[in-house]
């Protein structure tokens, strides 16, 4: 069976693809621990669950508008306002199913073929990869400590910045001055800006700010994306949603109407429901629980001579540099998988060899204990042998 010649040009995300392989594992009765992706052990919030409950209790659940149910766009322009101040319209907000869908979308109706888009790395592969289905051309960026004025004026021309703020996998907040020197050279340039908020309710140290925070955020043509999915322990919900200028909104749900239509009635009570339930005993819970495990792998980890972990202020990850081993970091994961049955995400497919990253919030502590230690060991090994 022949396949297109642009979709035989593309690979699956090495994200989703090792995910994949620990779940065929897990079906065949192998125990895997998995750190390749970030699966919190948490349920969904007690808000969700009610609404849940209550949706099911009413007689229909009707198709919505494309972009969203009128009263659900309503509490999340009210939302992003109160928690972001983000002064956002119904009008400016589109539901869609997950954040890749959003980010997908909010690329096709940004830009044409051959357009550039800059993208820090380390990056979510996501960014990369839809680019590349889209035509566009991808421009990779050293990630650096601190954005600065001088950097953003040595990029080259592009259509369109991609922001991950917090980031994954390093865990980085954007500082209020950052975000200043950001607004200030998109005005001077006309280039727009992606900006994924994902991770904006798992902040440990330091503050969330929002790029759209600024009054002229739709003159600068800002799109910031929001997930259920991390935030608030709702992985296989596929919930997610846009803040864009109402005219960017329209456009994506002409791209969204022929795909999938508006996001399923019962997900968007869900997500609207999750994004109000910030600051909760629950949510504090959790938060609490993700540090208490980020600190038990810094410290299991310290002092090790050939491995370097930068104490994240955010995010479900934590990024190893590895480098001083002198590994194939994609070899190395595969040795790992085999050997310790270990599942992680080497850098390089977030475009940084010598690089592992792993996510924390899955499993019991015990789990987590056994799996940095399986890795600590394998490491001092061939730290060992050099």
């Amino acid at each position: 069976m022949e396949i297109s010649r642009r979709i035989a040009k593309s690979r699956p995300l090495a994200t989703t693809a090792m995910h994949g392989r620990v779940d065929a594992m897990k079906d065949r009765g192998e125990h895997v621990i998995d750190f390749s992706i970030a699966i919190s052990h948490f349920p969904a919030p007690p808000a969700v669950l009610a609404a849940m409950h209550e949706a099911l209790q009413r007689p229909a659940l009707p198709y919505t508008a494309v972009g969203g149910d009128a009263g659900v766009r309503a509490r999340l322009a009210a939302r992003v306002g109160r928690e972001n101040g983000i002064d956002a319209a119904p009008a400016d907000i589109l539901v869609t199913n997950g954040a890749k869908q959003a980010l997908y979308q909010a690329l096709y109706v940004m830009a044409d073929p051959g357009d550039a888009v800059i993208i820090f790395k380390p990056y979510w592969p996501a960014y990369v990869a839809t680019s590349e289905l889209l035509g566009l051309k991808p421009i990779l960026v050293d990630l650096p400590s601190q954005i600065t004025t001088e950097l953003l004026d040595s990029l080259p021309p592009a259509r369109i910045l991609i922001l991950n703020n917090p980031h994954n996998p390093t865990g980085a907040l954007l500082a209020a001055t950052e975000l200043a020197c950001i607004a200030a050279w998109l005005r001077k340039t006309g280039t727009r800006a992606i900006v994924d908020e994902s991770y904006e309710k798992l902040v440990f140290d330091g503050v969330h700010q929002s790029l759209a925070a600024r009054p002229d955020w739709r003159e600068l043509g800002v799109v910031t994306l929001f997930s259920a999915s991390q935030s608030y322990a709702m992985m296989g919900w596929r919930a997610g949603f846009a803040v864009a200028p109402a005219p960017l909104v329209a456009a994506m749900e002409t791209v969204q109407g022929p795909i999938t239509a508006a996001a399923p009635m019962l997900i968007q009570l869900a997500l609207a429901a999750a994004f109000e339930s910030d600051d909760t005993p629950e949510s504090k819970a959790m938060l609490a629980d993700y540090r208490a495990r980020r600190d038990l792998v810094l410290d299991l980890t310290a002092n090790l001579p050939w491995l370097t972990v930068r104490t994240p202020a955010s995010g479900p990850y934590l990024w190893l540099d590895v480098a001083p081993l002198g590994l194939d970091t994609v070899a190395a994961s595969e040795q790992l998988l085999a050997e310790h049955a270990v599942a992680v995400m080497p850098g390089d497919a977030l475009g940084v060899p010598g690089y592992l990253r792993i996510g924390f919030i899955a499993d019991d502590v015990a789990t987590l204990r056994r799996g940095v230690q399986a890795i600590i060991a394998f490491g001092n090994q061939r730290h060992g042998g050099r």
